[in-house]
């Protein structure tokens, strides 16, 4: 059996493990978090390494990009620093490839009806594909990477202001402490209504699952969520504060949809290369497995 092992930043209560089956071999994929440690998760790293198929980098990027250029977040390197031997991945390739496609499968597998073309995305820098994918589809489209990132009251509109931006902060954001931009550990189970004028102004709200809570406001009737990474007990606070539609980018299982890094490592692993996929062998490997978004009606 192989085995992939996302090692996350993330609060340990939401650990999960399961075996699946991709491309008729059993795949144990597992997530442990180190609750905001990020050393705890370098030794994690260097205890396992060797011993599994690939490493997920969870709770964590390794680096933030435009469609052009890549700026790596130099806090987290040295959580991995310790990897020699097992190949490792933070999921941006199945987020330039799987939500890439995801505003396209929301129009024609959730459909809006009559309402607007509204998208709130918690950040371009750190899901492109995903974020490109919405304003290509036609969306009016609010990107939130200072918001969200930095709590500045500041809007994005365009893929060429998300880039100016990226150009000039991103150099020197990608120095200071990666717990600055992105809850871990407890911080993750807070919620604190924020930016509320702009949830409401949305017909989508799509991005990483722990912003999009983090700020969620209490009323949520009607609203369309794209994400992944949700628990059973996030489900159930969607479906209390009223959202229609939750669409995970990856699968679910026994309950859970894993982080694109989790997902990414279970095929790293499958493959059997050794190393981490480029973006046309994972776009092979998903048409075939026949991995999809998944859609959960709530309200």
């Amino acid at each position: 059996m192989k085995r992939a092992v996302s090692i996350s930043l993330g609060s340990s209560k939401r650990d999960k493990s399961v075996e699946v089956e991709l491309l008729g071999e059993q795949v144990r994929i597992e997530r442990i978090g180190t609750d905001g440690d990020m050393e705890k998760a370098a030794q994690l790293y260097r205890e396992l390494d060797g011993k599994v198929d690939a490493f997920g980098v969870g709770g964590a990027d390794l680096a933030l990009h435009t469609d052009d250029r890549e700026y790596p977040l130099h806090s987290v390197a040295p959580m991995v620093r310790y990897i020699k031997q097992t190949p490792f991945v933070d999921g941006s390739g199945l987020k330039d490839t799987v939500e890439a496609r995801l505003a396209d499968f929301v129009d024609q597998e959730v459909g809006l009806g009559d309402r607007p073309r509204r998208a709130l995305l918690t950040g371009a820098t750190s899901r492109w594909g995903m974020a490109m994918s919405f304003l290509d589809a036609g969306y009016d489209c609010i990107f939130g990477d200072l918001m969200f990132g930095l709590g500045i009251p500041i809007r994005i509109h365009t893929k060429r202001a998300v880039k100016i931006l990226a150009a000039v902060l991103l150099p020197v954001v990608s120095r200071v402490p990666f717990e600055w931009l992105y809850p871990t550990g407890e911080k993750q189970e807070i919620r604190t209504p924020k930016w509320v004028r702009d949830y409401e102004w949305a017909t989508v709200i799509a991005g990483d699952c722990h912003y999009i809570i983090h700020s969620m406001p209490d009323q949520m009737e009607g609203k369309i969520i794209v994400t992944n990474t949700t628990t059973a007990a996030d489900v159930r606070l969607y479906k209390s504060l009223g959202v229609k539609t939750l669409v995970t980018s990856t699968a679910v299982y026994d309950g859970r949809s894993f982080g694109t890094n989790m997902m990414e490592a279970a095929l790293v692993a499958v493959s059997g290369k050794g190393r981490a996929l480029t973006k046309a062998e994972i776009l092979s490997l998903i048409d075939e497995i026949g991995l999809k978004p998944q859609i959960q009606t709530l309200n």
